[in-house]
């Protein structure tokens, strides 16, 4: 068996990677194809988490809610990730991956409460765990809920999957043709030059753990195990470049 790089990771998917070519909702042969990826990955015997975004459903305070209280439209947001992870949940357990869904948002007749030694005994018995419901406050992305819950279970790395771009680039690829995708970055370069990969407070709580992230396109078959098995694809950023 190939010897995978990391024993622990965090896959952190967006809500768009969920609705394929629709760009709305949840799309049952993109999702069935990331569950066969991510089954892939399971069976090298590595931890996955999951921490999956909302915005095929709900683009929050920017998109959907104009008009509507900005923590209002937040947690609308996180009812949507509680959906896309149940979806998902469903296509993983639909190719026989153990699955279970933790809500930082109490709903004990969907999925359990989100508690840290729990999911931890759930990735050490095979499970993959999806947080769902974000940070459980307003005003935190699911990208902070990433970080945040990858420092929590002590995970070696953030998977960032884009269903657009396959790295991180000095400017929109799709609007400036001479932008440069970056193999090697740092949390400092991506804040001070305001590169987009995460927010702020996600890429501060990263650089303070010392939680490397690295952002690929899940578009093409296969590269989640890939990243996995430590192939060098996408854009690594990391506290420093050494």
């Amino acid at each position: 068996m190939e010897q995978p790089k990391y024993k622990r990771v965090v896959l952190k998917l967006s809500g768009e990677a969920l609705s394929g070519q629709q760009g709305y909702g949840i799309d049952s042969l993109t999702i069935a194809s990331i569950a066969e990826q991510v089954k892939k990955v399971h069976e090298l015997n590595v931890e996955v988490a999951i921490v999956v975004g909302g915005g095929n459903i709900w683009r929050g305070i920017a998109g959907s809610a104009k008009g509507i209280d900005r923590a209002t439209a937040d947690y609308m947001g996180m009812l949507a990730t509680v959906m896309n992870s149940l979806a998902l949940q469903d296509a993983l357990e639909n190719v026989s991956v153990p699955t279970r869904v933790q809500t930082s948002i109490t709903m004990q007749q969907v999925a359990e409460p989100y508690i840290r030694r729990r999911a931890i005994r759930h990735l050490e018995k095979g499970r993959v765990v999806i947080f769902a419901a974000g940070t459980g406050n307003p005003y935190f992305s699911t990208d902070t809920t990433a970080a945040l819950r990858a420092a929590e279970i002590e995970a070696e790395v953030i998977l960032m999957a884009k269903n657009k771009v396959d790295g991180v680039y000095s400017a929109d690829p799709f609007k400036d043709p001479s932008a440069v995708k970056y193999e090697t970055l740092t949390y400092l370069d991506v804040l001070n030059q305001n590169l987009g990969v995460m927010d702020a407070t996600a890429s501060s709580l990263c650089m303070d753990n010392n939680i490397p992230l690295i952002v690929f396109s899940i578009t093409e078959e296969g590269n989640i195990r890939r990243v996995v098995l430590g192939e060098k694809i996408g854009t690594i950023v990391k506290g420093s470049v050494k």
